[in-house]
């Protein structure tokens, strides 16, 4: 998440044409701007919106067996790899994916803010 509002702050001061060096705050970008952190916002809704899509669709069956699937054998070392359900999980407040998919084959899957 970091790095999307980092990118978005990024864009905004090259529209701006604010060199890097100057100390302006992130606040202050925004206000010369005029406009809001709105890039995680969307993303955010779309990944919910096209969960909804896939989980109600009848032609998805895949893509559903592929975002419960599991992979057989150990995984490589490391840190743990970020899921697309984890994120989804963590913005609705839902504890575990069968709650998930319950609440998007009803239409009711929303973010928490």
């Amino acid at each position: 998440m970091n790095r999307i509002e980092a990118f978005e702050m990024w864009t905004l001061r090259r529209l701006l044409k604010i060199p890097w060096v100057d100390r302006i705050t992130n606040e202050e970008v925004l206000r010369r701007a005029g406009v809001e952190r709105v890039l995680l916002k969307n993303i955010k809704q779309r990944k919910i919106s096209y969960l909804g899509h896939i989980l109600r669709g009848n032609k998805y069956e895949i893509l559903r067996l592929i975002l419960v699937g599991k992979i057989e054998g150990r995984r490589g070392p490391g840190r743990k790899r970020h899921s697309w359900l984890c994120d989804i999980k963590n913005w609705c407040g839902v504890k575990n994916v069968g709650d998930i998919f319950a609440l998007a084959t009803e239409g009711q899957l929303r973010i928490i803010e």
